[in-house]
């Protein structure tokens, strides 16, 4: 075996989906990719393919791989998020270390670039199944800092339907509404953790303009023509190809907080599961922060979604705060 090292390039899609591919077979982490969905990955304008990734090649196989994009914004603190994984095959050979000691290197050098001046945090994330992640990262001095739970509800059996909220009303999503959807989203998430403002071109190209985003299963609560709360729905069909279930990703949900305690996410959430099953999807699925202050755990239990996996969110200070 000779490992060569170097950055990602634009044609590695699909050798990268092969990789990803490998690596979701063992930790079923329910992580799948097609070479479409990292294609936009690789021209994504937030990345420095020749310094913000690395990729390990034995021959023309890719057998590791770290991404490392700038985030959008930084108001506060710069939240530098790593995505990386190491095939099976190769795991416990010095690949994920040498991964994530080049990104301790690579990420304050990137930082500086779009933010400098302010405070750099990165982040590392593993599943519950993936124990020699947590140690690599602890070996790093990474501490757990947050904890997320990844939450499924089977649309073949009943959902029950919500009463309507009083003077407001739920309607689908459209190009004309994205402003107003793109406020909401930021306004409710100001206060989470660990959350960053979308920009209006990264709404886009992450949410709204993604070829994973599903118009027709995403809707909008209106006050009169004020949009005050919205569920966005992605779609993975390399989800399917893996599983053979459509799955409905619930990307967001957020309720202006003049309007929270009303039910307003309750109505969202219900009149979607009936015009996402109705659309043939078998399965939706969400992430919640495990500490979210606002009781949507609560929320998406009462609408029938159950926690089947957790992941845990490390973090480091690379530059004081």
């Amino acid at each position: 075996m000779s490992i060569t090292w170097g950055p990602l390039r634009k044609d590695d899609a699909e050798r990268w989906a092969e990789l990803t591919a490998a690596i979701q077979v063992v930790d079923q982490d329910g992580e799948n990719y097609g070479a479409e969905d990292l294609t936009e990955s690789l021209t994504s304008p937030l990345v420095d393919l020749a310094e913000g990734t690395l990729a390990a090649r034995d021959g023309d196989r890719l057998v590791a791989f770290a991404y490392l994009p700038i985030r959008q914004a930084a108001p506060e603190v710069h939240r530098m998020g790593l995505w990386a994984g190491v095939h099976p095959e190769h795991r416990r050979t010095g690949l994920g270390t040498r991964i994530l000691d080049w990104a301790i290197e690579a990420a304050p050098l990137l930082h500086e670039r779009a933010y400098p001046g302010k405070p750099l945090e990165l982040q590392v994330h593993s599943r519950d199944t993936q124990v020699w992640a947590a140690k690599l990262f602890e070996s790093r001095g990474f501490a757990q800092a947050r904890w997320f739970f990844q939450m499924e509800r089977d649309l073949a059996t009943e959902i029950e339907p919500r009463p309507p909220v009083a003077g407001l009303r739920l309607v689908t999503w459209t190009p004309s509404r994205d402003a107003g959807a793109l406020n909401v989203r930021n306004e409710a998430f100001s206060g989470h953790w660990g959350t960053t403002p979308h920009t209006p071109a990264s709404w886009k190209e992450k949410i709204t303009s993604t070829r994973a985003f599903v118009p027709e299963g995403s809707f909008l609560a209106l006050d009169g023509d004020q949009v005050i709360g919205i569920l966005i729905t992605h779609y993975f069909a390399a989800d399917t190809a893996v599983t053979g279930v459509r799955e409905a990703w619930i990307q967001i949900i957020g309720t202006l907080a003049p309007w929270r305690g009303r039910g307003v996410a309750s109505a969202l959430i219900s009149h979607a599961l009936t015009e996402l099953k109705s659309l043939g999807y078998g399965r939706a699925g969400l992430s919640v922060d495990a500490d979210n202050g606002t009781g949507a755990l609560g929320v998406y239990e009462r609408s029938g979604f159950a926690v089947v996996q957790r992941t845990t969110t490390y973090t480091r200070m690379l530059t004081p705060a």
